[in-house]
């Protein structure tokens, strides 16, 4: 398998990188904490345009996820375009090509209360983790059978949940009893939760990323005893550790993209080993770059403390890494490719 960008993926990340770097500062995250609306500018004058990547290649919407991740990008986005958009396609909902354009932002509504998302629903009525259910135009409630509702946000009664991380917000979510869901396959189901998977675990590439070069930089800058913290051998150990979690995460996930473009029949494997990996390599770096940080790293002021709540965040959405290391355990030893 060829991991080498073509000149077009190349464009693509350097273009989302400008991007996002641009018009999605800290300043504009932490703003967010206090005010969800803050970002509505940022996705109605530029979002919108790439919620197509959802549609297309797996490779290019993780190049851009993991631009997302870099900057812990809050809003619709990761909800809209790598599940609200994928549900939508595999059920052959009419509004399917809306949200590709541009023209309807959704979310997707499936962990009952044990949290978990899988192609067996839960018969409870209430949906948990449901991502910025009060800030899309539809969502996507996935109920046993499994089957699907699509319904009007603003029908709906959401619930904040209070939540470790702030940058991404979830909600709870009340099933009404009287929709009339459209019938899924369990398999179609699944596919749509592999590929959600993928790309949630590339963003949190990027959000390692940030930590790792932000650790290396300020071991260069921050000096104790006359000299950078850097060229203490403790510290060179844990930032050689962190750098090797990313690349062994940043590998797992282009691997499981090209898997799922490729239509090869190692891509569900490879999901639950991309987010295992990537889940790993978040929390390891967010937990070293406090420490690399020292005091600092635990004040508000410091940036380091939102990416360790997207980070620890992020691990545990659409299952953590003790449960995906199961889920291909048992597929590996010739169990159920569903979830």
């Amino acid at each position: 398998m060829d991991f080498t960008l073509t000149d077009e993926q190349e464009l693509l990340r350097a273009t989302a990188r400008s991007l996002l770097g641009n018009e999605c500062p800290s300043t504009l995250v932490r703003a967010h904490w206090e005010d969800p609306s803050v970002v509505e500018p940022l996705w109605e004058t530029h979002l919108r345009e790439w919620v197509a990547l959802g549609d297309g290649p797996l490779v290019d919407h993780c190049l851009f996820l993991e631009e997302a991740g870099h900057v812990l990008l809050p809003g619709p986005y990761f909800a809209t375009s790598a599940l609200f958009l994928p549900l939508l396609r595999a059920l052959g909902h009419p509004s399917a090509d809306v949200v590709a354009a541009g023209g309807l932002s959704g979310t997707v509504a499936l962990a009952g209360l044990d949290g978990l998302w899988t192609t067996e629903p839960s018969p409870d009525p209430v949906r948990r983790f449901v991502p910025e259910a009060d800030r899309v135009d539809q969502v996507a409630l996935v109920l046993p059978g499994p089957a699907v509702a699509v319904l009007p946000a603003s029908s709906l009664t959401a619930r904040p949940m209070e939540t470790l991380d702030s940058t991404r917000r979830l909600f709870e979510v009340e099933v009404p009893a009287d929709v009339d869901p459209q019938p899924i396959s369990p398999e179609a189901l699944a596919a749509v939760l592999d590929r959600a998977t993928v790309a949630l675990a590339a963003e949190m590439v990027g959000t390692t990323r940030w930590l790792v070069s932000t650790s290396v930089q300020y071991s260069k800058e921050r000096v104790q005893f006359d000299r950078p913290i850097g060229s203490f051998q403790g510290l060179q150990f844990k930032m050689v550790d962190m750098s090797l979690d990313h690349e062994r995460a940043a590998a797992a996930v282009y691997y499981a993209a090209m898997t799922f473009d490729a239509g090869d029949p190692d891509r569900q494997r490879a999901a639950h080993v991309a987010k295992a990996a990537a889940g790993t390599a978040a929390k390891r770096a967010a937990k070293d770059a406090v420490q690399i940080h020292g005091g600092i790293g635990y004040t508000w002021e410091s940036d380091v403390h939102l990416f360790l709540r997207r980070a620890y965040a992020s691990e545990y959405l659409l299952g953590p890494s003790d449960w995906h290391h199961d889920r291909l355990a048992d597929l590996l030893l010739g169990g159920s490719s569903l979830r």
